[in-house]
């Protein structure tokens, strides 16, 4: 029996070999296409609940049977999860274009469309009926035959090519590793660092130290080796992933993307992939993105290049440094900033131990939205490092299972990151509730310490747990609204507001022990966080920015004559560039977000939510930061209506007035 093809609530792991994915999606891709046949024959008055309804309601099963194959190929995948999604990859993008390609779907779909007037129907149910038109006609219901095959193999090949793009990617990451056996080579790390890579040396069969480019390995190294030749050459392996001369290389792969993602935006009608992508964003068109990219800019540049000028003669001063480089960024900042502020992060990690920071994110979703979290083991896990909770409100009603996957391996993939197993929906009168994941990757514990994590890895952690509870309170009848189905420049505000907790002194107090005495984190060190929260905020805007013009740089305009990736990068780069050129480094080839996510010109979003997380927090700051008035408003008009209603609609009921970029930049100390 294939456990996928059962009736299963939570996802049964340990039943499922990789056996079981291909004839699982075969069967459930014809169980969906039945449920479409269904919809098509029904010989009455395409309605809105013979149509809109019981579309939304189809695929059930395979959407299940995906979410769970896909979420592990990103975070335990091998060799053969890998062939089995090149060859699924197809088969799902002709089953998605087989729906919206369906021109007798279509008909009845368009039917109940135009009538829409003569319909009395919720704001919930308005949406769900554009949205559903919309996601036709923007994929091709209206091209004639000739143009719907052209669609066809457009989507099918673009399928293949992000997952090849991932594949090589993390094939680069694992085939790197720094092996070290001098001690000396280990000068300026912290023990915590040290211990990690002695114990990984140990896993390998090898003497001494190995470092890696997965990021609790990578970052440290970055940060507080003293060695600067070493430095050199952890940042150049990293800045070359899949842009080197082997089988690995992914120049042609995101040539082939953004040449195909063109083709197919004209094909539907739309000037550019751009075009196409933010017609349904809070941003609307590539030119307000870019307009709001570069006002943005003209505030952070001057910031920018100031503290970059005064990063160049600290390290002048301290080592004689005559052209600061890229692998030296990270290791100077983290000095001056030590010297300026008295703030060591390796002084502040013991008050992080990773479990105190996970119960601290618990209280703090407790104390504004009433959850509450209880460890269990009585659900499927796919890996031992797998945590899983029961999340119940106060009544003791059952909201949501929570998986969380924090440490590094090699079949996962580099980063942070959520997703779901089930989504939430309400079916027949039951309001079935969501299954929802976090994975990370921070250090791992060793037999003398904790998982410790540094003060970025808090916020990250914080900002997954947003996204988390996005989808953990979810309350929408329909599940393609629900949790982080919303536009995507409004799907970071939850994750991002959720991470100015970390920097109040009223939550640090909640969960900042020192894991060997208990110590709560004394209050200099929390003032310390504060003070220098906005520190080199100048060069992390300028740098998220230049990520963000790249992205839409490579969507916003006909990529046809493009041959050369570097040399394309560079005239993006050129306005805001610090540091000199590395001939052997690309982004691009390594830019999984807008290549295998889904934020191809998307990127911009991070900094667009910056702005409205700013704000809102902003109205928390006024009334107390656990207001409950407050977090209740959020939670009833944000993070339980999903995409139900346009976010700028949900927003202002939240707030009462739009988002300014002012308490942004007051906040990023830039003005």
């Amino acid at each position: 029996m294939n456990p996928l093809l059962q009736d299963f609530n939570t996802a049964p792991f340990s039943k499922i070999s990789n056996s079981h994915y291909k004839s699982a999606i075969k069967k459930a891709i014809e169980i969906a296409k039945n449920e479409i046949t269904l919809i098509v024959n029904n010989n009455k008055l395409a309605s809105f609940n013979n149509t809109t309804v019981a579309l939304d309601f189809t695929g059930e099963k395979l959407n299940r049977i995906t979410n769970i194959f896909f979420n592990l190929n990103s975070a335990e995948t091998d060799d053969e999860i890998q062939k089995i999604a090149q060859e699924i990859s197809p088969w799902l993008s002709e089953f998605r274009n087989d729906i919206t390609l369906n021109s007798d779907l279509f008909k009845k779909v368009k039917t109940v469309f135009d009538n829409k007037e003569k319909i009395d129907l919720t704001p919930e149910q308005r949406t769900l009926l554009e949205k559903q038109y919309k996601s036709f006609a923007r994929n091709g219901a209206n091209l004639n035959n000739s143009d719907k095959t052209k669609l066809r193999t457009i989507d099918t090949e673009l399928s293949k090519l992000s997952l090849k793009f991932g594949e090589n990617v993390l094939a680069e990451t694992n085939a790197f590793e720094l092996h070290l056996i001098k001690e000396k080579d280990l000068s300026g790390l912290p023990e915590s660092a040290k211990e990690a890579a002695h114990q990984l040396a140990k896993e390998k069969g090898k003497k001494g130290w190995v470092f890696t480019l997965d990021y609790p390995s990578y970052i440290p190294f970055l940060t507080y080796a003293n060695n600067r030749e070493l430095r050199k050459k952890m940042a150049i392996a990293a800045g070359k992933k899949a842009y080197q001369n082997n089988t690995f290389n992914n120049e042609k792969v995101v040539l082939n993307i953004v040449k195909l993602r063109h083709k197919r935006a004209n094909l539907l009608g739309y000037k550019t992939h751009a075009h196409f992508v933010l017609e349904e964003r809070m941003a609307e068109t590539p030119e307000k993105v870019i307009k709001f990219s570069n006002e943005l800019l003209k505030k952070a540049k001057f910031a920018a290049k100031t503290e970059f000028e005064s990063l160049k003669s600290y390290a002048k001063k301290l080592d004689g440094i005559e052209q600061l480089q890229k692998w030296d960024g990270a290791y100077y900042s983290e000095k001056l900033k030590k010297e300026i502020f008295e703030l060591d992060q390796e002084i502040l990690k013991p008050y992080f131990k990773l479990e105190n920071v996970i119960d601290g994110a618990f209280i703090i979703a407790n104390k504004l939205f009433d959850l509450k979290f209880e460890e269990i083991n009585s659900i499927d896990k796919y890996h031992e490092d797998v945590k899983t909770y029961n999340v119940t409100d106060l009544n003791g009603n059952f909201i949501a299972f929570f998986y969380a996957d924090f440490h590094p391996r090699n079949g996962k993939r580099n980063g942070a990151w959520m997703t779901s197993f089930k989504s939430q929906q309400i079916k027949n009168g039951i309001n079935e509730r969501p299954h929802v994941s976090i994975v990370c990757n921070f250090t791992k514990p060793t037999p003398t310490k904790p998982s410790l994590l540094t003060f970025s890895e808090v916020t990250t952690l914080f900002h997954e747990f947003g996204h988390a509870l996005h989808g953990m309170l979810a309350n929408t009848t329909y599940s393609s609204l629900s949790g982080t189905s919303v536009s995507w420049d409004f799907v970071e505000l939850p994750s991002q507001i959720l991470e100015n907790w970390c920097f109040q002194k009223e939550a640090l107090e909640l969960f900042a022990r020192h894991y060997k005495t208990g110590e709560v984190i004394p209050m200099k060190y929390v003032e310390k966080i504060k003070e220098s929260a906005s520190f080199h905020q100048g060069i992390q805007t300028l740098r998220q920015l230049s990520f963000g013009l790249l992205d839409m740089s490579w969507h916003s305009q006909d990529p046809t004559n493009i041959k050369s990736i570097k040399d394309f990068e560079s005239d993006v780069f050129a306005d805001t560039k610090l540091y000199p050129e590395v001939k052997e480094n690309c982004m691009s080839t390594a830019f999984s977000h807008i290549f295998q996510g889904g934020y191809s010109a998307g990127y911009y979003s991070y900094k667009w939510a910056e702005v409205l997380d700013a704000d809102a927090f902003e109205y928390f700051l006024e009334k107390g930061i656990f207001n409950k008035e407050i977090a209740t408003k959020f939670k009833d008009n944000v993070l339980s209506k999903g995409g139900t209603e346009k976010p700028m609609i949900l927003y202002k009921r939240f707030r009462g007035k739009e988002p300014k970029p002012d308490a942004l930049l007051k906040r990023a100390g830039l003005i």
